[in-house]
């Protein structure tokens, strides 16, 4: 299981709706709207680094209001 944040900015006043509409998607399991440099930090879990990778295309860059994304996966050192 590969698990990852992705850290959005969204358009002026839109946060708290990208966060409700990406909170409903499979395969995301927390989206809270923050400040800060970013608006909205997700975190999301797949089975691979590539089903990751279509979740955050094909799914999530799709919300209505995001102007970028920047997907950290997670990463278990030691």
């Amino acid at each position: 299981m590969v698990h990852a944040y992705i850290l959005i900015q969204t358009e002026v006043g839109r946060a708290a709706a990208v966060a409700r509409q990406i909170a409903g998607l499979p395969g995301i399991t927390a989206a809270e709207d923050v400040t800060g440099p970013y608006d909205v930090i997700v975190r999301a879990e797949a089975s691979d680094v590539d089903e990751l990778g279509r979740l955050v295309v094909a799914k999530v860059q799709r919300v209505d209001g995001i102007t970028r994304t920047l997907t950290c996966p997670v990463v278990h050192l030691g």
